[in-house]
């Protein structure tokens, strides 16, 4: 069984291709099943399209479920398509997004912290001049927000947890408690982690979550998945089989998908 619940397409406004070439992509791949998860509109703000470069506009996310719920139904048999959805996660918004994603049949939500004390987590001058004490309360306070996504109720998983290294790979040496209390969490709100293999494409060089991240995360029970976080088709599936691999060496003898917001177990 290979699937992908990652991906994006050009209605982000940085992303390059089309919904139905991601789904070609993952036919070319071999894949079984492939999941459309673009960045939701920011749904908060009265603009309609606040940020062209970043999601979607709110305008658009009715098309949106409609084109995949559309592809969905012409490629069955040949594939399977869900509805999935990347959300930003602001704790004082989520009851603004929740009535949003109740409304449409969503396979699964993907909740994903890309921000920390107002400022992007991908920033690469967000670092410079911090102290070693700075730097720690940085790194708690984003797994703070991680551990609020996961006790929101609101996604059945969690996006790229450690997405914060993509810049800046000392992120990962900042010692604090905060990770594997925050995984505990995780695995207490039976929500899945996914292995996200899009830092290839940034200094990090590697996929998130780190390898000590997913080992904890065995110790603890937490669930895991995969995406890619293709921006575009040709990343669909990227490193799939690698990452399997390295699964099975951890340890872990299951990974999860989700449909109509079900959790299925495979096999690694």
């Amino acid at each position: 069984m290979k699937f992908d619940l990652h991906t994006h397409h050009e209605r982000c406004g940085h992303a390059r291709g089309g919904i139905r070439d991601y789904i070609e992509a993952a036919i070319g791949k071999g894949l079984n099943i492939i999941g459309i998860s673009d960045h939701t509109p920011y749904f908060s703000s009265k603009e309609d399209h606040p940020f062209p470069h970043i999601t979607m506009a709110t305008s658009q996310f009715p098309g949106y479920v409609e084109e995949v719920m559309k592809l969905k139904q012409e490629y069955f048999g040949k594939i399977d398509v869900l509805l999935g959805i990347e959300a930003d996660f602001f704790p004082e918004q989520v009851e603004n997004y929740r009535p949003y994603f109740d409304r449409y049949p969503f396979d699964y939500i993907i909740g994903s912290v890309h921000h920390v004390d107002g400022v992007s987590i991908f920033n690469k001058n967000r670092w410079e001049g911090l102290s070693s004490k700075e730097k720690i309360r940085t790194k708690e306070n984003y797994y703070s927000l991680v551990e609020q996504s996961a006790r929101s109720g609101l996604y059945q998983i969690l996006g790229h947890i450690d997405a914060m290294k993509g810049y800046y790979p000392d992120f990962s040496r900042i010692e604090t408690a905060a990770v594997e209390h925050t995984l505990k969490v995780i695995a207490k709100c039976d929500i899945a982690i996914e292995i996200n293999t899009s830092g290839k494409t940034k200094y990090v060089g590697g996929w998130y979550p780190a390898d000590e991240i997913l080992e904890m995360a065995l110790h603890h029970g937490v669930k895991v998945t995969f995406g890619s976080d293709a921006h575009d088709p040709h990343r669909v599936g990227d490193d799939f089989e690698i990452v399997q691999s390295r699964l099975k060496e951890i340890g872990f003898k299951e990974w999860v998908y989700f449909k109509a917001r079900k959790r299925y177990t495979v096999n690694v």
